[in-house]
C-alpha cells in the first residue's frame, strides 16, 4: 500500500535542545520489493531512485519521558520536497524527553500514520566531534565519466575499494570518544547504500547528510543550483555549518577529507571562525569571490545567517582543539603540502593539517 514514509531522520540532543532533520516521501519502487526478497544483498543506489519524487508533509511530533508519558506535541509543515528541519526544547516542565514518537496526518485527513519511534542521539560532554567525508575518503568512488556514474548507479558501494587508512583514521577517532557525522555529496537516494556500506564495515554512524537533488532542481525554491552538482564548496561548507549548529560547537572536532575537491579549503575556512576567531562576514566577503563557490545571491544571504550563528555560538565556546587530516596519493601529496591558500588567515591555520597517502 502506497503510504509515507522517513527516509532520513535525525534527531540530535545538545544545548537544551533536540534538532531534527528529516524527510518524508510516499514513492514506491518496484526494485525495492525486489531486494527485500534478497536480505544478505547490499543495496545499490538506484533501488532507492524513485526518492528523486518530492511532495509536501506534515508530520506529528511527540516527546515522551523516561516512564513514556506524553510530554510533547506539535505538528509541522514540511517544504515542497517534504523536508523538515527544526527544533523542539530537549526538555518540558523539567521533563526530559527521552523518545520520539512520528505521525504523519496530512496524507490520509483524520488518519494518523505512525512513521516510527525514535532515540534522540545524545552529545556527549565534553563534546567531540568527528566530519569525515564519504567519497575518495571512504570509498574509492569514481563519478568522471557517464559510465562511471552508471556503474556507480547500479553496483553496491563495495563493488568500489575501501580506503582502508581512511577507516581506520576514523575507527581511531571513535575509539577516542569522538562522535561521528558522515558528510557526502553523494545524491540524497544514495543513503540506503551508504548506510549500508557503514554498516558491513562496522561503522555505526547513523547521521549521513548528502545532497538532496532535488533541491537543485528547483529554480523556484532550492538553495542548490545546477552549478552544485559538479562544485561541493558551498553545499559542504553549508552542510558542515549546519551540523555544528545542530551539536553545538565542540571542545575537540577532527575533519576528515581528500585531496581531490576542495575539502581542504573547505575545512580551513571553516577553521578560521572556529579557531582562528575571524569575523564571518570579513571571511565570507573574502571566500565567497573564489571560484569553487560562485554563489547566487540567495546563497550569500542565505549562508551568511548561518555563519553568524556559528560565529555567536563560537564567542560563548571556542573550539579547544581542531585537527584537520586530508587522503592524498603518492603524486599530489607534495603539490598538497606546498600548495599556498589564497588568503593570510586561512593559510594560518594549515598547521591544523595533516597529510596521509592511501
Amino acid at each position: 500500500m502506497k503510504r509515507p514514509y522517513l527516509v532520513n531522520f535525525a534527531a540530535i540532543a545538545s544545548d537544551e535542545q533536540i534538532s531534527i532533520k528529516a524527510s518524508v516521501t510516499d514513492s514506491y519502487t518496484p526494485l525495492i520489493e525486489k531486494q527485500q526478497r534478497k536480505k544478505s544483498a547490499p543495496t545499490s543506489p538506484i533501488q532507492s531512485i524513485g526518492l528523486i519524487s518530492s511532495d509536501e508533509f506534515r508530520i506529528k511530533i511527540e516527546g515522551m519521558n523516561e516512564k513514556q508519558e506524553r510530554v510533547y506535541s506539535r505538528e509541522f509543515d514540511s517544504d515542497r520536497f517534504g523536508l523538515f528541519d527544526l527544533k523542539i526544547p530537549a526538555k518540558v516542565a523539567q521533563e526530559e524527553i527521552t523518545r520520539l514518537q512520528i505521525y504523519e496526518t496530512s496524507y490520509r485527513p483524520g488518519l494518523e500514520i505512525l512513521m516510527g519511534t525514535f532515540l534522540p542521539y545524545k552529545i556527549q560532554v565534553p563534546k567531540k566531534i568527528v566530519i569525515c567525508d564519504f567519497d575518495k575518503t571512504l570509498v574509492d568512488t569514481k563519478y568522471s565519466t557517464a559510465y562511471e556514474v552508471y556503474q556507480s548507479l547500479r553496483k553496491p558501494l563495495s563493488y568500489f575499494p575501501t580506503v582502508k587508512k581512511s577507516v581506520d583514521l576514523l575507527f581511531e577517532q571513535i575509539n577516542c570518544g569522538f562522535q561521528p557525522f558522515i558528510l557526502s555529496a553523494s545524491p540524497h537516494f544514495y543513503e540506503n547504500a551508504i548506510r549500508d556500506w557503514l554498516y558491513q564495515n562496522k561503522i555505526y554512524a547513523g547521521n549521513i547528510f548528502l545532497k538532496d537533488y532535488r533541491n537543485i532542481f528547483s529554480f523556484r525554491e532550492g538553495i542548490l543550483t545546477t552549478k552544485d552538482v559538479k562544485r561541493q564548496s558551498f553545499y559542504k561548507l553549508n552542510q558542515m555549518v549546519g551540523i555544528l549548529l545542530m551539536t553545538g560547537v565542540p571542545e575537540e572536532l577532527v575533519l576528515i577529507g581528500d585531496s581531490f575537491e576542495s575539502d581542504e579549503f573547505i575545512y580551513l575556512v571553516l577553521a578560521s571562525i572556529l579557531k582562528g576567531k575571524q569575523d564571518p562576514w570579513q571571511v565570507w566577503n573574502l571566500v565567497k569571490k573564489e571560484e569553487s563557490f560562485n554563489l547566487t545571491t540567495k546563497q550569500n544571504f542565505h549562508f551568511l545567517t548561518k555563519f553568524y550563528q556559528l560565529g555567536e555560538l563560537v564567542k560563548k565556546s571556542p573550539v579547544k582543539d581542531l585537527k584537520i587530516h586530508i587522503r592524498c596519493l603518492d603524486s599530489n601529496i607534495e603539490n598538497m603540502r606546498q600548495r599556498a591558500m589564497p588568503f593570510d588567515f586561512i593559510e594560518k591555520q594549515k598547521s591544523a593539517v595533516s597529510y596521509y597517502i592511501a
